[in-house]
C-alpha cells in the first residue's frame, strides 16, 4: 500500500510538498515550546532545537523520498536537462537524430514486412487451432481428392478447401480483372469469419450444381459500390457470368493466402459455371486447391496424422487419376497425408522472399550498428568539450554514477527521438518495399499495421541502441580527472590516446560499410547482367495478347478456324509488322514440359529425359527473332490430321540427337501413360530462355497448334509493332472485336513482362544498393566527424609547425595521413568480413562469383574516395591555419 501511496502522492506533488513543510515546521516548534518550558529564552530555545533537529532541508528531502518515488523525480530531471543539452547543441543533435532515424527506421521497416509475411497470424477466430493438410509434403490437391477428405474425415470440426483464380468483369474487349478464390461451403464457417454486410457463403452454396453467388471483400464494396448496401441481392459479371452479390466479409479478412487480397470469393461449385466443359472439379490431375482443417477439441496432430494414415487407401483408391504411368500410380497410392500448423495461412511470397526478406534483416542491422558508432564518435567528441563541465560537476560532490546515468538518459532519449523519426520512414519505407514486390499481374497486399510485436521490437531495438552508443561515453565520463581537465581546458593539448576509442568506432564503420557496398556492388551487378542479358529472342517492341474466346460460345471444331481469324486480323492492324500465335509466351508463370525418349539416348533419372514444351503458329520465330539454323518453319502442310512434326532447339538436338543436325530425326513424347506416334523434326532453331533468365541452355520443342491445341479456349498471340507496342491495343481491340465482341484480351509488352520476372533480384539488389549508399554516407560524416576534432584538438601543435616553416602540403599529407591509416586499417577488416559474408548472399548472384576481386577493387577505391572527400574540408581548414591565432589559445 505503501507503494501505491507513493505514486499516487506523485501526482500531487507540490502538495505533498506543502505538508511535509508544514510538518517540519511543526516539530520545531513543539521542540522550542518544550525548551521554552524548561526555563530557556525563546531565541535560544530556537537555536538549541535548530542544532538537536539537524539540517531542516535534509531532513525534508528524506521525508519528501518517503513520501514520493525518488527516481521518477530524477528520471524526469535528467530529461530536462537532457532537453536543454540537446537544444544547446541543435546541429549536433540533427545529425544524431537523423542518423539514428534511418537507422531505427530501416530495421522496423524490414521487420514490419517480416511480421506482415511470416509472423503474424490470421485475423480469424482461434488461428492457432488450425492446421493444413498436406499430401506427401505438397499443398495442392485436386478437386476429387477434396471431396474424398471431406466425405470421409472425422478427426475435424470444420474443414475447408481454397483456390486462388481471377475473373474479368468485362462482357468482352479489354480485360479489367479482379483476384478471387474458390472457396468450399464450409469456408467461412470453420475460419470463424463474420459479415460486414448480407451473409457469406454456407454449406447450402456448395453443391453440384449450385446457382452462381459471391461474397465481395469490404475493400471491393467500398472501392467499386461506396458501401451501399443496397447491391445486396444484385448480380455482378464475373467472366461473362453473373453472379448474385450475398454478401460483403469483414474488413479485416483479406483470405488465408498472405500477400493475396481476393476481392470476390465465390462457391467452388461454381467452378463448372465459369470453366464449363473445362472444368476442374471431375479432373484427376487438376491440382488447384488448398485444405485447412480445425481438429475436434482434444485432438493432437499426431492423433489426426494416425488418423489420416488409416483413411489414406481409401481417399487414394477413390481418386486414381486415368491414363497415369504405372509407376506414377504406384506413388500415388501410397501417398500419405499429414498436419501442420497453419495459423500464419499459406503464402507464396512467403516461399519466394524469405531468405531475402532475412538478408535485407542482416543488412539495415549493419545500418544500425554503422549508425551508432557514428553517434557514439559524436559524443564522444561532445564529451571531451564537456569534459569541464563533468569536471565541476565532480568536484561539487556529483558521483561518477550520476554522471553516467545524466549520459545514458540522454543516449536513450537521443533513441527515442531518433525511433520517432524511424517510425515515420518505416512506414514510408514499408508501403514502399510493398510496392517493389508488386507486379502488374500482382499486387502484393499486406496489412502493415504497427501491432504489438512491431511496437516491441522498435522500443527494444531503441533501447539497446541507445545503451549500446552511450556507455562508451559515459564510461569516459566517470574517468574524468578533475584537476587535469581543468587545467588542460584552454591549452588545446592533442589528447590522441584518450580519442583512440573514436577512430576504433570509424575503422568499424568503414569496415562494416565496406561489406554493404561489396554485397549491394554483387547484387547490383548480378541484376544488371540479367537485365541486360540476350535471352535468345528480342524482347523490344513486343506486345503479347491473351485472348479468352469463352464467351464468343464457339463450338471445338471451329476454334482453330477463329484462332487463325484473329491471327490475320492482328497482321492487318497498322503498326503491326509480324505477328503469331502460341500457347505459352516467353518468360511467363505458365509451362508445359514432357518426357522425351529417342533412339541412342538414355537417361540418367527421370528429370533427364524431360523438355519443355510448347505450341506456335507459322511466324512465331520470325516475330521473336529465334534464329532458324536448319529446316524450316510450320506452314499450311500441318494439319490435325497430317503426320506430327516438331521444330527443336539447338539445345534439345545436341541433347537428344548428340548433333544440331537433327532435321528429319524421330523422337516420341509421353501422353499419358503410353508413348506418342513417332514425331519428326522439320527444325532447329536457337536456343532460348523458356521459364526464367537464370536458366540454363535447356531443351525445348514446339509444335504446330494444329496439331497440339486446336480446340483451346485461350490463346496468346506475339506482334512485333513499329511503335511503343500499347500504342496499338484500341487497334488490336477493335479488330478482335469486329470477329466476336464476346473475346476478353489481355495486353502486356514481352519487355515489361521479362522484367517483372526479376522482381526478386530487382528488390533486393535496389535495397541493398540504396543501404550501402547510406552506410557510405554515414561513413563520411564518421571520417569528417574523427578528422575535424583531430584538428581541433592539434590546433596549437599545427600552429607550432606552420610558424616553424612548414609548408601547407606537408600539413595536408599529415592530415590524409591520419585518414589514410583509419581507412587502410577498415578497408582490411572489411574485405576479410566481405569475404566470408558475401557468401550467404551466393544464391542471389548471377554471372558473378561471391569473391569478384572487381568489385572488391571498386568497392576499396569507393571507400577511398570517401575518406579523401571526408578529410579534405579538415585538412584544408588545417593548412589555411593562422599560427598566430593558433599560438595565442596556449
Amino acid at each position: 500500500m505503501s507503494w501505491f501511496n507513493r505514486l499516487r502522492n506523485q501526482l500531487r506533488e507540490n502538495a505533498v510538498s506543502r505538508e511535509i513543510t508544514k510538518e517540519m515546521e511543526f516539530h520545531l516548534s513543539e521542540r522550542v515550546d518544550d525548551l521554552v518550558a524548561a526555563g530557556m529564552t525563546p531565541a535560544a530555545a530556537r537555536r538549541e532545537a535548530r542544532r538537536r533537529f539537524g539540517s531542516l532541508a535534509y531532513q525534508t528531502e528524506r521525508t519528501r523520498e518517503r513520501e514520493l518515488v525518488g527516481w521518477v523525480d530524477a528520471a524526469t530531471a535528467d530529461i530536462r536537462y537532457a532537453l536543454r543539452s540537446l537544444r544547446a547543441a541543435p546541429a549536433f543533435a540533427a545529425v544524431a537524430i537523423l542518423s539514428l532515424g534511418l537507422g531505427i527506421g530501416a530495421n522496423t521497416a524490414i521487420f514490419s514486412l517480416i511480421n506482415a509475411v511470416m509472423l503474424k497470424s490470421l485475423p480469424v477466430s482461434h488461428p492457432e487451432e488450425l492446421v493444413a493438410i498436406k499430401r506427401d509434403k505438397g499443398s495442392v490437391v485436386t478437386n476429387p481428392l477434396w471431396e474424398a477428405i471431406r466425405d470421409r474425415q472425422d478427426m475435424f470440426s470444420g474443414v475447408l478447401a481454397f483456390g486462388s483464380t481471377d475473373f474479368n468483369l468485362t462482357a468482352g474487349g479489354e480485360a479489367r480483372r479482379i483476384d478471387a478464390s474458390w472457396v468450399s461451403g464450409d469456408y467461412f464457417a470453420t475460419l470463424g469469419v463474420r459479415p460486414v454486410a448480407g451473409r457469406l457463403i454456407a454449406k447450402a452454396d456448395d453443391y453440384r450444381g449450385c446457382p452462381g453467388v459471391v461474397v465481395l471483400s469490404d475493400a471491393f464494396w467500398q472501392s467499386r459500390y461506396a458501401a451501399d448496401p443496397a447491391v445486396l441481392g444484385k448480380t455482378i459479371s464475373l467472366d461473362g457470368h453473373p453472379f448474385e452479390i450475398i454478401g460483403v466479409a469483414d474488413p479485416r479478412f483479406a483470405g488465408v493466402s498472405v500477400g493475396e487480397h481476393p476481392q470476390a470469393f465465390v462457391p467452388l461449385c461454381t467452378e463448372a459455371i465459369v470453366r464449363g466443359a473445362n472444368s476442374q472439379l471431375d479432373r484427376r490431375s487438376s491440382w488447384f486447391l488448398q485444405l485447412i482443417g480445425r481438429p475436434r477439441p482434444g485432438l493432437t496432430s499426431e492423433q489426426v496424422n494416425a488418423r489420416f494414415a488409416t483413411l489414406a487407401p481409401g481417399i487414394n483408391d477413390a481418386t486414381i487419376p486415368l491414363n497415369w504411368p504405372a509407376d506414377e500410380l504406384k506413388e500415388y497410392r501410397r501417398a500419405a497425408y499429414t498436419v501442420s500448423p497453419a495459423a500464419k495461412g499459406f503464402s507464396e511470397l512467403r516461399m519466394t522472399y524469405h531468405k531475402a526478406l532475412y538478408v535485407l534483416m542482416a543488412i539495415v542491422g549493419v545500418v544500425l550498428l554503422i549508425a551508432c558508432a557514428n553517434v557514439a564518435n559524436l559524443l564522444l567528441a561532445r564529451a571531451t568539450v564537456r569534459q569541464r563541465e563533468m569536471a565541476v560537476r565532480l568536484a561539487l560532490g556529483a558521483g561518477r554514477g550520476r554522471l553516467a546515468r545524466q549520459l545514458i538518459t540522454e543516449s536513450l532519449l537521443l533513441a527515442a527521438l531518433g525511433a520517432a523519426v524511424g517510425l515515420v520512414f518505416a512506414w514510408w519505407g514499408s508501403h514502399v518495399l510493398v510496392r517493389l514486390l508488386s507486379r502488374s499481374d500482382r499486387v502484393v497486399s499486406l496489412d502493415l499495421g504497427i501491432d504489438q510485436r512491431v511496437l516491441l521490437f522498435t522500443i527494444a531495438v531503441t533501447t539497446l541502441t541507445g545503451i549500446l552508443f552511450g556507455l562508451v561515453p559515459a564510461w569516459r565520463a566517470g574517468r574524468v580527472d578533475p584537476q587535469s581537465a581543468m587545467k588542460a581546458q584552454g591549452r588545446g593539448v592533442a589528447e590522441g590516446h584518450r580519442f583512440g576509442m573514436g577512430k576504433a568506432l570509424v575503422v568499424a564503420q568503414v569496415a562494416l560499410s565496406l561489406v554493404l557496398i561489396v554485397g549491394a556492388g554483387l547484387l547490383l551487378g548480378s541484376w544488371r547482367k540479367l537485365a541486360t542479358l540476350d535471352p535468345g529472342f528480342r524482347r523490344d517492341q513486343i506486345l503479347l495478347i491473351d485472348a479468352d474466346i469463352r464467351g464468343a460460345a464457339v463450338p471445338p471444331a471451329q476454334r482453330l478456324a477463329l484462332h487463325e481469324q484473329m491471327l490475320t486480323a492482328l497482321r492487318a492492324v497498322p503498326g503491326v509488322r509480324s505477328a503469331s500465335a502460341s500457347q505459352i509466351t516467353p518468360i511467363a508463370s505458365s509451362t508445359w514440359n514432357d518426357l522425351v525418349r529417342t533412339d541412342g539416348f538414355t537417361s540418367k533419372n527421370f528429370e533427364d529425359a524431360v523438355s519443355w514444351s510448347n505450341a506456335v503458329s507459322d511466324g512465331y520465330f520470325a516475330t521473336l527473332g529465334i534464329p532458324m539454323l536448319a529446316g524450316r518453319d510450320f506452314d499450311s502442310r500441318e494439319t490435325k490430321t497430317s503426320s506430327p512434326v516438331a521444330i527443336v532447339n539447338e539445345a534439345f538436338a545436341k541433347k537428344f540427337f548428340t548433333t544440331a543436325a537433327a532435321v528429319g530425326r524421330r523422337f516420341q513424347k509421353q501422353e499419358g501413360n503410353k508413348w506418342s506416334d513417332p514425331i519428326e523434326v522439320v527444325g532447329v532453331v536457337g536456343t532460348t530462355k523458356y521459364q526464367s533468365l537464370r536458366d540454363s541452355a535447356q531443351p525445348i520443342m514446339y509444335f504446330p497448334r494444329a496439331q497440339q491445341s486446336a480446340e483451346a479456349q485461350y490463346v496468346s498471340f506475339e506482334l512485333r509493332t513499329s511503335g511503343v507496342p500499347l500504342g496499338i491495343v484500341p487497334s488490336a481491340t477493335k479488330a478482335i472485336a469486329a470477329l466476336s465482341p464476346r473475346i476478353t484480351l489481355d495486353f502486356t509488352p514481352l519487355d515489361r513482362q521479362v522484367a517483372e520476372s526479376l522482381t526478386l533480384m530487382r528488390t533486393i539488389a535496389t535495397l541493398s544498393g540504396f543501404f550501402g549508399l547510406l552506410a557510405v554516407l554515414l561513413a563520411t560524416i564518421g571520417l569528417y566527424g574523427i578528422m575535424a576534432y583531430t584538428v581541433a584538438r592539434r590546433r596549437n601543435e599545427i600552429g607550432v609547425r606552420i610558424a616553424l616553416g612548414a609548408e601547407q602540403w606537408r600539413v595536408v599529407r599529415m592530415v590524409l595521413g591520419e585518414v589514410a591509416r583509419v581507412v587502410v586499417a577498415g578497408a582490411v577488416l572489411g574485405v576479410a568480413l566481405s569475404l566470408g559474408v558475401t557468401r550467404l548472399v551466393a544464391s542471389f548472384l548471377y554471372g558473378v562469383k561471391p569473391t569478384d576481386t572487381a568489385t572488391l577493387g571498386a568497392s576499396v577505391l569507393l571507400l577511398a574516395a570517401v575518406g579523401v572527400a571526408a578529410a579534405a574540408i579538415p585538412a584544408w581548414r588545417a593548412a589555411k591555419l593562422d599560427p598566430v591565432t593558433a599560438l595565442r589559445e596556449e
